[in-house]
């Protein structure tokens, strides 16, 4: 009997809600007509998140009821509704997983997991990655979560650092004055999460084999010590290179080995997005990892975008929108893609700074400390 096909949640609604994130302005439009430019989406079942009522329905509680401000989370207008749509769209996504309709069920506008319970961080308002665990919970007993993210996961590891039920697994930059400032390796949990925390701190520079090293070492001693029953896994596009960030040197091609790893357990999975801050990279990256999920080689040339991809076909008629500018809209994503065109993105000639003989005591340490975990 053939696998179901991945859950992606969608709707023209939900994606204009993200694209209004000033951080990340129309980066959720960028990733969804890319996906849908090369036919991905007839492949994968699509779920319409919501916020009101059956899946997507939010906790009580969940929500303050006025916006945390702070120098990188302002309390903006829609805001409120922008963070609820986020935490929506990974409980429905969560759910499908909980129902048995997939085995991998996607949203990539989500990932924000730097959000604690009463305090918005880091661009992110709502932890939705929190959200989606716990509804995981219901069903799965113990839930593994991997933030290859360039910033430490911390939210994510501060709501469960004291269980045992939840282990969480960061690969990330570590270095003074980097945001958030922790995820150090001897950041290892409290009471009785100790040593369900796994902090692995990585310097700027690192290319993809290095870091596949690291993360399946990783992984695979992970996998052994805790034997997960499901997973969610934060795929951050700000580690690859020509992100503003300039930090690390990736190309998606080394975010899909460690993709692949995991989807080789066969677990129920939760893909979010997170960071990505040079957008057409990030709907290069995303993009591409959505054809591993669905076992697709996608041609190196970007498709044209030559339509109004995704728009709701009652925008066409709305007496305030034309078609020239719906297919303006659309153009401009595709000449982001500029000046080559294609789906690959090349590593810069910045150095790696990680030392081998650095990374093998991090390791070490790892493997000592997952000894602990019963």
């Amino acid at each position: 009997m053939a696998a179901a096909p991945p859950v992606y949640v969608y709707s023209p609604e939900y994606v204009a809600l993200c694209d209004s994130l000033c951080k990340v302005p129309k980066r959720a439009s960028m990733v969804h007509s890319l996906i849908e430019a090369y036919s991905l989406l007839d492949q994968m079942t699509q779920a319409k998140s919501g916020l009101h009522g059956g899946d997507g329905e939010l906790p009580h509680g969940c929500l303050p009821a006025a916006p945390a401000e702070g120098y990188d989370c302002p309390a903006t207008e829609g805001i409120f509704e922008y963070a609820a749509a986020v935490g929506g769209a990974t409980i429905t996504a969560a759910q499908c997983l909980l129902d048995g309709k997939c085995k991998v069920a996607i949203n990539w506008p989500g990932g924000w997991h730097h959000a604690k319970k009463d305090e918005a961080s880091g661009f992110c308002y709502l932890n939705d990655a929190v959200l989606g665990i716990l509804r995981l919970r219901q069903k799965f007993d113990r839930v593994l979560y991997i933030d290859l993210d360039l910033h430490h996961g911390d939210g994510v590891e501060d709501a469960f650092s004291f269980t045992s039920k939840v282990m969480t697994v960061s690969l990330h930059k570590f270095s003074p004055g980097f945001f958030p400032g922790t995820g150090d390796v001897t950041d290892v949990g409290l009471g009785k999460g100790r040593y369900y925390s796994v902090n692995v701190p990585i310097q700027d520079g690192i290319q993809d084999e290095k870091y596949y090293q690291i993360c399946e070492t990783v992984l695979k001693e992970v996998y052994a010590a805790f034997n997960p029953d499901a997973v969610v896994l934060q795929l951050g596009a700000d580690t690859i290179a020509g992100d503003p960030m300039c930090s690390f040197n990736m190309t998606p091609d080394g975010v899909g080995k460690c993709l692949k790893y995991v989807l080789q357990w066969q677990l129920a999975t939760l893909i979010l997005g997170g960071g990505g801050y040079n957008l057409a990279n990030t709907a290069r990256c995303w993009t591409y990892l959505t054809g591993v999920i669905l076992g697709r080689t996608l041609c190196s040339e970007i498709p044209d975008h030559e339509v109004p991809v995704g728009c709701p076909p009652s925008s066409l008629s709305q007496p305030e929108t034309s078609l020239l500018t719906l297919l303006s809209s659309s153009l401009q994503f595709f000449t982001e893609y500029g000046p080559d065109y294609v789906l690959e993105i090349t590593p810069s000639c910045r150095p790696d700074r990680n030392e081998p003989q650095r990374i093998q005591e991090i390791l070490n340490s790892i493997k000592g400390n997952l000894k602990h975990v019963v």
